[in-house]
């Protein structure tokens, strides 16, 4: 079965342009970019299309490449102090010169859509999240569309990012499964892999887990972006996992899109909490 979740999304999205029209509210985003690379402002365009289409208002603050961390953060307070708003995403990665934990840290936690801060990520491991990071948080969405169960299951996620790999195990333990974090000095890899009902790969290497790493019957779930030889593909090598998996998602047309819808719910629930 494969994992839609381009269509998944654009259900989702539907919905909310349905909820917001009959709310009465206007929600508003704030998207911070920093710089010109083309991969971010291709993701941030993204994000202003998703929010045309269901009735969120949108704001892009646009900072110059060389910029120091101190006028990223005058840009963010005023976003703070702006009633307005009612979401900030600052799209990460900034450039290296920027220290991205004070950026992330000074977003007001009302406004963190994006779920980085540390209150909003200690609110998710206590069991009692404000709002979970985007991409896990739409995995969850994807997985119950589906209607895979979690409760009881063996969930192994590759990468303890705290974008990705961390949240995601907090929403699994909230969601009473069974985790494993593995990452770069976890001893003998594959044979951890194979033991996990649910494969959540989020290392950032193509094509690195293979088909003699996945248990049959596995749902395998790919948030890999990576290029190789001109096209876009995850970390999983798709051809041959698929094989063994009894799920499997996409890349592209997996991941992504959920983690786009799901800002746009994050966003409106702000609105609600705010209003």
């Amino acid at each position: 079965m494969i994992l839609d979740g381009k269509a998944v999304s654009e259900k989702r999205l539907e919905f909310l342009k349905e909820v917001i029209g009959e709310s009465g509210l206007y929600p508003r985003l704030a998207t911070v970019i920093v710089g010109n690379d083309p991969a971010s402002q291709m993701y941030v365009r993204m994000k202003h299309r998703a929010c045309e289409r269901v009735g969120i208002g949108s704001v892009g603050i646009e900072i110059p490449g060389d910029s120091t961390t101190k006028k990223v953060l005058e840009s963010i307070s005023g976003l703070n102090r702006d009633a307005d708003i009612n979401g900030i995403l600052v799209q990460l990665p900034l450039p290296e010169q920027i220290d991205t934990d004070k950026v992330i840290t000074a977003v007001k936690t009302e406004k963190d859509v994006d779920g980085f801060h540390p209150t909003n990520l200690g609110l998710l491991m206590s069991g009692k999240p404000r709002f979970a990071p985007c991409t896990p948080k739409g995995i969850m969405n994807l997985l119950e569309d589906y209607r895979i169960p979690i409760a009881g299951e063996r969930v192994v996620i590759a990468g303890r990012s705290i974008d990705v790999g961390r949240p995601m195990a907090a929403l699994m333990t909230n969601a009473d499964a069974t985790v494993t974090v593995c990452h770069s000095r976890t001893r003998n890899l594959s044979a951890e892999l194979r033991q996990a009902d649910i494969l959540i790969s989020a290392i950032g290497k193509a094509h690195f887990i293979t088909q003699d790493m996945v248990k049959s019957g596995a749902v395998v779930v790919d948030v890999g972006i990576n290029q190789l030889n001109g096209n876009l593909v995850g970390d999983v090598d798709f051809d041959g996992v698929k094989k063994v998996a009894s799920a499997i998602t996409p890349v592209p047309g997996g991941v992504g899109p959920m983690t786009i819808a799901t800002l746009m719910e994050n966003t409106f629930l702000a609105a609600t909490r705010i209003s």
